[in-house]
């Protein structure tokens, strides 16, 4: 890159060091480089005029013009605030400051016209202007072409110091002025030439300031398609390396163990999606290389099966297997579920977590180190360094985003071969999303379900419909099913009007009164034994009802369990709300789910409501899930740096990263290496990135 990137940002003017200091601090913008890639977030086209009955409180960022009626100070001192009524042919909005009165009063008068720009909201019935920026009429018919302006992302400490967007934008304008004529390029010309892309400068000077608005997309097109290119070359690359130098255990015998469990042991016919996939993971397992790969399903398609068979493979070729669960509830219910699937054959199988007697332990330790132990399932208590395998040849991670990905390396660091990976995840990620966090992993999909199982029917319903609800749950039972009721809270809160958690039990419990019926209660402020001790109710059958918060969205899991109604629904999110959902449909008999909520919704809580009660399919609902609430929000903690973007939206440039990732590809198909002396740039680049970090990219 060229030096002038480097300068420190104090010596731009305009900056000085106390700006600098906030600039650092508040907004990451150290050099002039930081503050050129400082994108906007928006463009609004400032040639365009709104007629005042146009402006509504749900209009975005608008400009009116018209005449100024009258104007006056209100309150004293600190309350001091400034009213002014700008008034066209069509109507009358509020112009109101409270900071800059002074100055803004000097330039008002009355009968004259000003264009005025901002974003409405309604105050005592009336559209105003907080705080709008304001000017002559006669000087914008001066400005000509093409008028678009950048919006910058701020914070309060910053505006406080003049570094409110205008304030970023006139720093960029200073900055574009004195950017180099010639600037080396970032991409090599092999990627740029196919896609006709803007140079490097052309790119910076029209993202900030554009001459047109094809010049604008163009400029958006480089940045986001570079952002998002060497995110995919840097995993693709990870990816090329792991295949070339780590080492997996040999796994190629179906033997003794597999055959039994196969032919005597299994459950159901495997679905095709099941067999897809465990063909995927054995030609994995029997390349020599590492596997790592994702399995993504839905809750109840299958997922641990799936896992169970090929640890069971991996025993067959002389390896131990380990499955680790982000908490002991999951753990014991994997523990408990594959057991099951396990009683009558000869594989030893064992549960390690932080409540595990020491006696207990001590021998589990014994067995795992000596090999007699095939299986344990776990916490992180099996990260602890006392914690010895034998051959550790598979490791499954279910709900993997929830470990550190330097908690994980513990584990596989305990074996002098690289064991395979196997990490599962029951919450459906969209392909763009997978593509960015996940691109160093091979992706399998169950997409599937299990053959006796029933959709879910899903409605919606407002509490009008709260007799009709108990009639239901009273023929349900009858018929021999058990039901869960969420809440999202547990204590009355003042600022949501929310029926809460003991509220609702209590209603439910006049309801449905002893000794007809009986009544759980779970959330996560119950001490461990007590929740345990009531979710083992449940699941024996003993109570018909479990009034809980979202500590069961991975939990128990009750076959017989039909009904899931879930209270004020509005306020959980998709991803949520379809977690829930799959805690029922476990059986053969048809389940639903229940979404209960109060008359008035905001058009998001409409939409998250009406895509539950359309679609079962977790990857579409994920989809609309990732445009409402953005990637950042549904990544978890993985890997977040990775889709902490400057200017691409993995909600909105889905078409730009497949490009992006094609071209990654195929440059790694022609140079594997990068040692072209043409792809130099990138080599340096990808260096750049890896500086002073420890490499994970074995642990996915």
């Amino acid at each position: 890159m060229h030096p002038f990137f480097d300068k420190s940002i104090e010596y731009l003017k305009g900056v000085g060091p106390p700006r600098a200091d906030i600039l650092r601090k508040e907004l990451q913008i150290a050099t002039f480089g930081n503050l050129l890639f400082h994108f906007p977030f928006r463009y609004v086209d400032r040639s365009r005029f709104y007629k005042v009955k146009e402006v509504t409180d749900d209009t975005t960022w608008v400009q009116v013009h018209g005449r100024i009626t009258a104007f006056q100070s209100f309150g004293e001192k600190r309350t001091t605030r400034l009213v002014a009524s700008l008034r066209d042919e069509t109507g009358i909005v509020e112009l109101v400051w409270f900071q800059g009165i002074t100055w803004v009063k000097e330039m008002l008068r009355t009968g004259v016209e000003y264009v005025i720009f901002g974003k409405p909201s309604i105050f005592n019935g009336k559209i105003n202007f907080v705080h709008p920026e304001i000017e002559l009429y006669s000087d914008t018919q001066q400005q000509q072409g093409f008028n678009t302006q950048p919006f910058y992302n701020t914070t309060e400490k910053a505006r406080a110091r003049g570094l409110d967007s205008k304030g970023i934008l006139r720093l960029q304008k200073t900055l574009i002025q004195q950017l180099p004529l010639y600037l080396p390029e970032s991409l090599p010309d092999s990627v740029i030439s196919p896609f006709k892309m803007l140079s490097l400068r052309e790119a910076l000077v029209n993202i900030h300031f554009p001459a047109d608005g094809d010049m604008l997309k163009k400029a958006q097109f480089r940045l986001k398609f570079e952002e998002l290119f060497f995110i995919q070359l840097d995993l693709l690359n990870r990816k090329l390396i792991k295949t070339e130098k780590v080492k997996g255990k040999v796994v190629t015998q179906i033997g003794d163990h597999f055959n039994n469990f196969y032919n005597h042991h299994l459950p159901f016919q495997l679905t095709g999606a099941q067999k897809k996939v465990l063909k995927e993971i054995r030609t994995d397992m029997g390349s020599g290389k590492q596997m790592n790969r994702l399995l993504q399903g839905d809750v109840g398609s299958g997922k641990t099966l799936v896992a169970l068979m090929s640890m069971i493979m991996v025993l067959d070729n002389g390896y131990q297997a380990c499955l680790m669960a982000p908490t002991e509830i999951l753990a014991q219910q994997h523990f408990n579920s594959l057991s099951e699937l396990l009683s009558g054959t000869s594989i030893t199988i064992a549960l390690l977590t932080g409540s595990t007697k020491k006696k207990e332990r001590e021998r589990l330790l014994a067995e795992l180190a000596d090999g007699t132990l095939h299986f344990i399932i776990g916490t992180h208590a099996l990260i602890e360094d006392r914690v010895k395998f034998s051959s550790l040849g598979l490791v499954v991670i279910d709900e993997q985003h929830r470990f550190g990905v330097e908690q994980r390396a513990r584990l596989w660091s305990k074996d002098d071969v690289w064991p395979h990976i196997l990490v599962m995840t029951a919450t459906p990620i969209p392909r763009t999303l997978a593509m960015t966090i996940f691109g160093d992993l091979d992706i399998s999909v169950i997409d599937e379900l299990p053959p006796g199982r029933k959709p879910i029917q899903t409605s919606h319903r407002f509490e009008s419909a709260r007799l009709r609800l108990i009639g239901f749950m009273k023929e349900q039972i009858a018929k021999g099913r058990q039901i869960y009721i969420v809440y999202p809270l547990i204590e009355e809160s003042e600022k949501l009007d929310l029926m809460n958690l003991v509220s609702g039990y209590d209603a439910i419990c006049r309801d449905f009164p002893l000794p007809d019926y009986r009544v759980s209660i779970v959330h996560g402020k119950l001490p461990a034994k007590d929740k345990d001790e009531e979710m083992q109710k449940f699941a024996r059958g003993f109570t018909h009802i479990m009034v809980a918060t979202t500590v069961i969205e991975v939990g128990v899991n009750v076959p017989n369990a039909s009904v899931m109604i879930i209270e004020s629904a509005e306020r959980f999110g998709l991803s949520q709300l379809h977690q829930l959902r799959g805690r029922v449909g476990r059986g053969a008999e048809q389940s639903y789910c229940i979404l209960m909520t109060g008359n008035k919704l905001s058009a998001e809580a409409k939409l998250r409501m009406q895509t539950m009660v359309r679609t079962n399919d977790g990857f579409e609902i994920a989809d609309v899930d990732m445009k409402l609430r953005g990637p950042g929000d549904i990544a978890g903690t993985r890997q977040s740096g990775m889709i902490d973007l400057k200017i691409a939206d993995l909600t909105k440039d889905g078409a730009i990263l497949e490009l992006a990732r094609a071209a990654a590809i195929s440059l790694l198909d022609r140079d594997p290496h990068l040692q072209d002396s043409t792809n130099e740039i990138l080599r340096r680049q990808l260096d750049a990135r890896k500086a002073g970090k420890n490499d994970w990219s074995r642990i996915s």
